[in-house]
């Protein structure tokens, strides 16, 4: 208890901001994770997003153990409550994380020893599935990080890393010159990366600042989530030009050659069994790394319609925002 006091006395040297949306259950989870960090000079703040199913007594748990704080505000969406979290906060660092993670106990010590020995202004870390996830959950968090899949830009080594809002720091400086998040939601966390790289800030990832990222619990709103991000992909390519690369058009393309795929059997028949045999061996592969990344023969197999759910539902909210942006 007393220690407690001691940390609520001292200025935060880092602010964790964390917006939730009627997911109460997530909430629990994560500040458990967060009560067991080794670094202790920080504050939670929670900013529930209009939510009518709050996290405020899941919130009162913790209070002996954390420094924290809750918001309640008017629905707006992430970008605009993450916002709302930033002029709340403390600290001379601001983190963001979503609902649906789990941070390890040595993030924050970890983060902290790399931004002594090589400062950034704005970072972000990878996300994994865990163990303890479902195997589902297990074979989406890999799906998502595969480099056969998204080509390895989330949380890979490439030098146009963009942070993603599941697990992304700033300094306080970054915030007051940027104005934070422009968009409310869909990518608006690689428009801000982009953003904040173009005014000249230094953005880099800490590889080792990984969180346990669950995602959804089903396939049905996977394939939302991932349709919203392709929907997203296209919004920011229209406040960047530079936003949309090659990478982003091959779940586009997966599609479309799947929907053009029995034709190609009446015109071509050649070309036809060529394609079939591409994707099956293309899923095989996805399969076999799965397997041999989380040694798990079920999530090997899930990892196959976790794959094929992704890469269509991205194309489909990319297509669909490229020729039918919302609000025409």
């Amino acid at each position: 208890m007393s220690s407690l006091i001691q940390i609520k006395m001292q200025t935060p040297k880092y602010s964790l901001i964390i917006p939730v949306y009627n997911r109460p259950f997530e909430m629990d989870e994560l500040l458990a994770s967060l009560a067991l960090q080794t670094f202790r000079n920080f504050e939670v703040i929670i900013v529930e997003d209009g939510s009518v199913l709050d996290s405020k007594e899941v919130v009162n748990k913790y209070r002996l153990q954390l420094n924290v704080n809750y918001f309640y505000k008017p629905n707006s969406g992430p970008g605009p409550s993450r916002n709302f979290g930033f002029d709340k906060a403390n600290g001379e660092y601001l983190i963001v994380f979503d609902s649906d993670c789990i941070v390890p106990p040595s993030y924050l010590t970890t983060v902290d020893n790399f931004l002594q020995l090589s400062p950034l202004d704005v970072w972000g870390g990878p996300d994994r599935g865990s163990p303890d996830f479902t195997p589902k959950q297990q074979a989406m968090a890999y799906t998502m990080s595969s480099v056969f899949t998204t080509g390895g830009i989330r949380g890979g080594k490439s030098k146009d890393f963009q942070p993603r809002s599941f697990n992304m720091g700033m300094s306080r400086d970054v915030y007051k010159n940027t104005g934070g998040f422009l968009l409310d939601r869909f990518a608006e966390d690689i428009e801000f990366s982009m953003r904040a790289k173009n005014l000249g800030m230094k953005v880099g990832l800490i590889p080792q600042a990984y969180v346990f990222h669950k995602r959804r619990t089903d396939f049905k709103q996977f394939f939302k989530q991932v349709s919203n991000f392709g929907r997203g992909r296209i919004q920011v390519g229209r406040v960047h030009s530079d936003a949309v690369k090659l990478t982003h058009w091959f779940p586009a393309a997966f599609s479309i050659g799947l929907i053009l795929l029995p034709f190609s059997f009446l015109i071509a028949p050649f070309f036809g069994i060529l394609g079939v045999f591409g994707y099956v061996f293309y899923f095989f592969i996805i399969g076999a790394h799965a397997y041999t990344t989380t040694g798990s023969i079920l999530v090997g197999t899930l990892s196959i319609p976790s794959a094929f759910i992704q890469l269509t539902g991205y194309g489909y909210g990319f297509i669909k925002e490229l020729f039918v942006p919302r609000g025409r």
